[in-house]
Parts: structure tokens; sequence; C-alpha cells
């Protein structure tokens, strides 16, 4: 297996050029003002703010006041690529960005903060990966979307966790056998799911990694009719204990149909701003991350996430900084594999909606 190593953000950067925005704040409040300045911006911008789940509600709120989106990696990424808009604002982590600008080459891909990474894209850099494909040269490559546009480029699928166990069952059926990275926990839970000979790296969100089992059960004791969602991240004992695993949408819609009005969830606690929009009546806790072992470094929600903040999108947009640039060979290579999963996607949605209406 490949190992989860301690590599720097500066590090990474080194198959990315980035432009990064001005420090120079300009002196407008935190305040109704400083939204109506930023909706403003992108109009006069011709720009369409995509947001992700985890992030802070106030942008969460704006991209959907503004015409954006609000969703799960997938989505994002179909949203921005679709969306006629000539400037895609990606509030998020980095890879979501890079996502972006694959798809998007002609576009103006901005984040709020061009630091923001992830700790899956961290853990698995290019040249570590590279030795890990070469020594399993018979095995399809498939990376979690949570990866540099690099490991991208070296992959032969990427998939989210929304459409990862499909794809790999579709692989399987195929009789082809798997390198999965790079988060254990969701090839894990592929694996036992769908029967794939798998491969795995060993790398883990910090966020995900912190749940602990032993005390979600002494949680479940003291709310018996709690459901448990679960987002496939997390270790095996606590997916063990989930009514539902699924990815962030998943776990949103399970909040609105379950019967239960209480839950318990293990994501990042980003999402109960959605669930709670989407079930209002409801109840939802957070799975716990204190235990034995626990460092509660993450304590349930992501800090690159919240590194996303108005202010920062602001001065993104006013400084015409903190924008996306990707290899040209990196990004036609990473273009193969993305294309497959929104191709798959496309094509699983059809036969589903073709179903539904039979």
């Amino acid at each position: 297996m490949g190992k989860i190593l301690s590599t720097t953000v500066a590090e990474k950067m080194q198959d990315r050029v980035v432009v990064d925005a001005s420090t120079d704040d300009v002196a407008v409040p935190q305040s109704d003002e400083l939204v109506r300045e930023i909706k403003r911006m992108l109009t006069e911008q011709d720009a369409v703010l995509v947001a992700h789940y985890y992030t802070a509600p106030e942008l969460q709120d704006l991209a959907d006041e503004t015409g954006g989106t609000v969703s799960d990696s997938l989505e994002m990424a179909r949203f921005g690529h679709e969306h006629p808009a000539k400037t895609v604002v990606v509030a998020g982590v980095r890879f979501m960005g890079e996502t972006a600008k694959i798809l998007n080459p002609e576009k103006r891909v901005l984040m709020p903060d061009l630091e923001a990474t992830c700790s899956l894209d961290l853990g698995c850099p290019i040249d570590e990966f590279t030795q890990f494909c070469e020594a399993h040269p018979d095995r399809t490559v498939v990376v979690y979307a949570n990866t540099s546009a690099a490991v991208k480029a070296r992959a032969d699928w990427v998939v989210t966790s929304s459409i990862g166990a499909d794809i790999i069952r579709h692989l399987a059926e195929r009789g082809e056998k798997i390198l999965w990275a790079p988060d254990k926990y969701l090839g894990d839970y592929i694996q036992k799911t769908t029967g794939a000979d798998m491969v795995l790296w060993n790398g883990a969100c910090i966020v995900h990694e912190e749940f602990k089992a032993e005390v979600l059960q002494g949680l479940r004791a003291k709310y018996p009719e709690a459901a448990v969602l679960v987002h496939p991240e997390s270790p095996a004992g606590v997916i063990e204990q989930a009514d539902v695993v699924g990815s962030t949408t998943a776990l949103i819609k399970a909040a609105q149909t379950l019967d239960a009005e209480t839950f318990i969830v293990a994501t990042d606690k980003g999402i109960f701003h959605k669930m709670q929009q989407a079930a209002p009546s409801k109840k939802f806790l957070e799975a716990p991350t204190a235990g034995v072992g626990a460092t509660c470094e993450s304590c349930a929600h992501c800090r690159w996430m919240a590194m996303n903040d108005l202010q920062k999108l602001y001065n993104t947009l006013e400084h015409d900084g903190n924008e996306i640039f990707i290899d040209e060979s990196i990004r036609q290579r990473a273009m193969i594999p993305i294309k497959r999963l929104l191709d798959f996607a496309r094509e699983r949605d059809a036969q589903v909606l073709g179903q539904g209406d039979a």
C-alpha cells in the first residue's frame, strides 16, 4: 500500500500555476452590504457561484440566491460545466476548482482561497502515486475526486462517493481488477459492497476518520429512536452502525424521506444547514469524534472548507485574483477519466429515469 505523506501545501503546488489575489482588503463591512457587492460583481463579471455542502451557510445561501448551486462534488462539476457563465467561482477545496478548470478550459475559474486543500489530496502526491500504479500495472486505476489534477491525469477513471460503487461494480463485471486511491475507508466500503478485486491506497479524510464507533454506540443508546446517517469516508465500525450510508446528497435526501425525527450524522457538520432547510422540523446531532485516540483536530468540520468566507470571496472578485490554472498536457489527460465519470453518470441517470417511466 501507499503511505499518507506529510506534504505541505506549497510542495503540492508544483503541478499547478496560480495567481493570488491581493491581500489588501477593501473596506467593505461584514454585512448585507458585503453580500450586495458580491451579487453585483457576480452579475457584472458573468460569474456563477458553486458551493459545497460543507461551506459556511452564508456562502450556500448566496449561491442559491444568485442562480448558482449548492451540491456535492459531482453536481458541482456538472453544473459549472453546463452553466453558460464565463466565470465559475468555486467555494470549496482546491480539487473542486481544478476539476472545474479541467472541464472548462475556456472559462475563468476562481476560488475564495487557493490554499483551501484536502487531506486526501495532500496524502496522495503524484510521484508516490505513480510508483504505486507502476507496481500494479495490470489494474484499472480509479481515483476519488478528492485528488490533484496530476493524479487524475494518471487515472483511468475518476469517481465521486455518489457514483463510486456503481462504477466499480461496472468495471468488476467486465473482469477488471482495480487500483483505488486515495480514501481507504471509502475503498473498503465499495470493495465490500461490490465484491470487486481492489488494491487500496492508504489515505483518509481527517474529518471522517475522527468519528469513533464505540462512542457512537453510546450516543445511539441515548437516542434509540434516532436514525444514523454516515458518509462512506468514515471508518468501518461507524459505517456498520448506519441506517443510511451515502454521499452528501444521499444523506440530505434520507433526512427528508426517512420517518425518523432525530438523526445522528457522521459527516462534516457543514451539511446541517441544508439538512435543516430540507427537513426543518427534524433534529440533527453530530456523530461523536471524542474517544480513545481522538485528537478533535477536525471536530467534524474541515478546516480547509472553513477557509471560504464572504470577505475572501469579495476580495477575489474585486482583485480579479485567486484564479486556477492547470498545465494543458495535464488538463487534457485528466479530462479523459472525468469525462468517463460524467458519461457514466448521464447513462445511469437516463436508465433510472426510463425505469421510472415504465
